[in-house]
């Protein structure tokens, strides 16, 4: 049922109202919405839709992170020597791992019942924690959405998955390549999508 977790992955929404009209919950709640249409659609479920579905699923994610807050996060200190081609380089290439690596969880999510249980949400000024649920059958996983308000939108920069923190797992990872190899090193593991661990999980 781990695969179930990142069903919300690519569920934050960034078109927040300047008046801020939309809290940072009902633009989790929305783009949950839109995943969950996107799987439920039967035309999509078409195996010959696949790549359709995953197109969609892509976009979404696209528009919903902050891939530049992200990758400055994920590298913490050894972001501020890149050049600025680098770091476009690296948010470039980031951006297409994640996509590629979480899609597929997610797809495989469809058609299995769930529930989304909204609990929670804390504002600090730009800055936003919303605290959901999701509820199988057989389990319930905690996740927790770290968002900014940024250009009048609400963006995710982490989230955290039954207690794991998606940035944080992969800061350790990454700075180790780093260590024991190089920055150029990581970029080419990130491009063949090798020797990276998808988030362990608490059971």
């Amino acid at each position: 049922m781990v695969t179930l977790a990142f069903i919300l992955l690519f569920s934050i929404v960034v078109a927040a109202a300047p008046q801020g009209i939309e809290t940072p919950m009902a633009a989790v709640r929305e783009t949950v919405t839109k995943i969950l249409r996107i799987l439920d659609d039967p035309a999509l479920k078409d195996p010959g839709r696949h790549g359709q579905r995953r197109r969609q699923l892509e976009e979404i994610a696209a528009s919903r992170f902050d891939y530049a807050e992200m990758s400055k996060r994920v590298l913490g200190s050894y972001w501020k020597p890149l050049t600025e081609a680098q770091r476009k380089e690296f948010v470039e290439v980031y951006k297409s791992f994640l996509s590629d690596k979480y899609a597929g969880r997610i797809e495989d999510y469809a058609g299995r019942k769930q529930d989304v249980g909204y609990l929670t949400e804390r504002t600090e000024g730009p800055y936003a924690e919303v605290r959901t649920e999701l509820r199988s059958e057989k389990t319930t996983i905690p996740m927790d959405y770290r968002l900014s308000f940024k250009d009048d939108r609400w963006s995710a920069y982490d989230i955290i998955i039954d207690g794991v923190s998606l940035v944080g797992n992969y800061r350790s990872q990454f700075q180790k390549i780093i260590r024991d190899s190089s920055y150029d090193q990581l970029v080419t593991k990130l491009r063949e999508r090798t020797a990276i661990d998808e988030p362990k999980l608490k059971r």
